[in-house]
């Protein structure tokens, strides 16, 4: 018996020593990196940057090529990563639509089946019009809205129910849009939005603030607010309002981090959460912040995972109050 129990403990040392070594010569082969929409939006736009920093640093020794998978609002990259079970050398970007398209029944997968490994920023929403457009401020354009519901043409970068979509509707809801159904919203999958945009086919676009950046700075567009909760401190937004300034008593934070593959072995995780804990942590990373309007937001593996949890069921009340909960 006492034989049995020794043989019992030296299988599972072994195995131990075995999850030691395999985590001691990771990573020992190329990654590939998710950005879960087309080029130029805020996933490609976060993702390419992890992955310079990454590199450039050397806490990844490996490449880290990025490859786009637009669609369904993030859904036809949620779908591949299932693809990858287990596997510690697939990684992707998300950030709210991967609540919100299984929330709203667009998907069946969700949070629970990728592997949470780093929060990394809170960024923000904003609303850009056109430079000629005769909207100056969002309250301009709300009131537009309120008087007719057709009268303004919206796109965003998601699908209908996901994040574009809903920043756009809880702050037309907050400034007194009470038709919301009635409002036209265009989904688009990648950089056409701003293209669209800037063509004036449609008056409004509902996006990140990283993807506004380029356009506002060359006059391009005009933009009139952001969701979050204070203005920008620095960079090329610090001029634009809240909506709260304006008078609109709403917020959205567009959280954005870091995931494996389901399964992902716990050793590997834990290797991808240090590095980036440690890419948080460096010059050329709180620069990048800056540039784009994003706050710094670190979690570990664990505390991003209760986060996730939290606004699962946040999102489950806002959704309901817009008629969109499945």
């Amino acid at each position: 018996m006492r034989k049995m129990a020794l043989f019992l403990m030296s299988m599972v040392l072994l195995a131990m020593a075995a999850g030691v070594a395999l985590a001691a010569d990771y990573p020992s082969k190329n990654f590939e990196c998710i950005a879960p929409a087309g080029p130029g939006g805020g996933w490609d736009t976060t993702m390419r940057m992890v992955a310079k920093v990454l590199t450039e640093k050397g806490l990844i020794k490996t490449a880290m090529p990025v490859v786009n998978k637009p669609g369904g609002g993030g859904g036809v990259a949620l779908t591949y990563m299932q693809r990858k079970k287990g596997d510690p050398y697939s990684l992707i970007v998300y950030s709210p639509p991967l609540i919100l398209i299984n929330l709203t029944g667009q998907s069946k997968l969700g949070y629970k089946d990728v592997t949470p490994i780093s929060m990394l920023i809170n960024d923000f929403g904003a609303f850009a019009v056109p430079k000629n457009s005769p909207y100056n401020t969002i309250d301009e354009l709300f009131d537009a809205l309120k008087k007719d519901p057709k009268s303004v043409k919206i796109g965003g970068t998601s699908s209908m129910g996901s994040m574009d979509h809903v920043q756009f509707m809880v702050a037309a809801k907050a400034a007194g849009v009470s038709d919301l159904t009635a409002l036209q919203y265009i989904a688009f999958q990648g950089g056409e939005g701003l293209a669209s945009l800037m063509g004036a086919h449609i008056d409004v676009l509902s996006t990140g603030m990283a993807e506004l950046v380029g356009p506002k700075e060359s006059g391009d567009i005009k933009v009139l607010a952001v969701t979050a909760p204070k203005r920008i401190p620095t960079g090329p937004l610090s001029d634009v309002p809240t909506l709260k300034e304006r008078g609109i008593d709403a917020e959205y934070v567009n959280w954005r981090g870091i995931f494996g593959a389901p399964g992902m072995p716990e050793a590997e995780k834990k290797f991808m959460a240090d590095a980036l804990k440690q890419m948080a942590e460096t010059p050329e990373w709180k620069e990048i912040c800056a540039r784009n309007g994003w706050v710094e937001a670190y979690m570990t593996p664990d505390e991003f995972g209760a986060f996730l949890d939290k606004v699962n069921e946040d999102n489950k009340v806002v959704l309901e109050e817009l008629g969109l909960l499945q």
